[in-house]
């Protein structure tokens, strides 16, 4: 019914009859477990794909929870200056630049929430949506948010983007 639907350009009642058809299939004891496991994640996060508020509210909690993550852990104290060392034997030099690693921030939680930190948080996961690195030197805790960040959170913008456009095709 839900081909006969699209094919007559119904698509809203079409749209109906897939939900319908994954609510069968998610609640459905004879399916395998990961199959149902793998439609409720997809019914949770967009709706099957056809609710755009949902893609994007989970989303917009993504890169919340991601910014705090930075701000609290992600960002080290300062950014780490590079040293230069060398030595020189007669008219020859050598000079040889190496950049420490970041130091993790220490100090109250609260001390790390500034507007500063926020900005600086804020760019990095937004990069991270687009599957752009930051350039940004991360500490340890910072550089796993951020790989978490490129993988999840442009799954749910494309989730939201294939909601918003069976909307706007209906």
């Amino acid at each position: 019914m839900r081909k006969s639907l699209e094919d007559g350009k119904s698509e809203p009642d079409a749209a109906d009859f897939y939900y319908g058809e994954m609510e069968m299939r998610r609640l459905d004891p004879t399916r395998p477990r990961g199959e149902r496991r793998l439609l409720a994640a997809y019914w949770a996060l967009s709706g099957y794909g056809l609710r755009a508020s949902r893609a994007l509210g989970w989303l917009l909690a993504a890169m919340t929870a991601s910014v705090l993550a930075m701000m609290l852990w992600g960002l080290p104290e300062d950014a780490p200056k590079p040293q230069s060392t060398g030595t020189l034997a007669g008219q020859h030099l050598t000079l040889s630049t190496d950049t420490p690693d970041p130091d993790n921030p220490d100090g109250s939680l609260t001390g790390r929430l500034t507007s500063q930190r926020f900005e600086k948080s804020l760019r990095v996961v937004i990069n991270s949506v687009v599957f752009r690195s930051s350039g940004q030197d991360l500490t340890t805790a910072g550089t796993y948010t951020e790989m978490v960040s490129r993988i999840g959170e442009p799954a749910l913008l494309g989730l939201a983007v294939l909601a918003v456009r069976g909307r706007v095709k209906r």
